[in-house]
């Protein structure tokens, strides 16, 4: 995690870090939530999260679906991206895929039933892209959502972040 410290103020002491934390929440808020020119607030899609580290994110019925910033930085360096093919049907943790890094391999899961509408092609000849930016250009697929309600048996940020802690107990 990325601290970073406020400028020192007179006498030379400087705020707590930890005030200024840049958490995945944060960075993704920076990203998302753009201050518009009109007087319409425009949020991006929350992200769901699932036990085995698939984020997705849903808009107008379209599901994308990546893994998380936790799961990229267990896998190290991503040098290949298996994924599925477009038109195929999945239901929810199905194996869709794999990723491949320098350290080891690990199974794709779907986090949804749905149909399989696009892949990200980038990832065949740029894999890193799913260490760079998991959470935009390091997508993984899109998938349209047959069962809508499967999404609140996801976890949100927080309950995914606590899940997180849990595991290094």
């Amino acid at each position: 995690m990325m601290y970073l410290r406020a400028p020192a103020a007179s006498g030379g002491r400087s705020a707590p870090a930890r005030r200024n934390a840049l958490t995945p929440a944060r960075l993704l808020a920076r990203a998302c939530y753009k201050r518009p020119l009109s007087t319409t607030t425009r949020f991006c899609a929350a992200l769901k999260f699932t036990d085995k580290h698939e984020w997705v994110r849903v808009d107008s019925g379209v599901a994308t679906v990546g893994i998380s910033n936790f799961a990229q930085e267990a896998l190290g360096d991503v040098v290949y991206c298996g994924l599925p093919e477009v038109g195929a049907k999945l239901s929810q943790s199905d194996e869709f895929g794999a990723l491949e890094s320098v350290k080891a391999a690990s199974e794709l899961y779907s986090p949804l039933t749905g149909e399989v509408t696009d892949v990200n092609d980038a990832l065949a000849d740029n894999p890193g892209l799913v260490n760079k930016s998991c959470y935009k250009d390091g997508w993984l697929m899109k998938m349209t959502v047959s069962i809508p309600e499967e999404l609140d048996g996801l976890m949100d940020e927080a309950a995914y972040e606590r899940y997180i802690k849990s595991m290094e107990d």
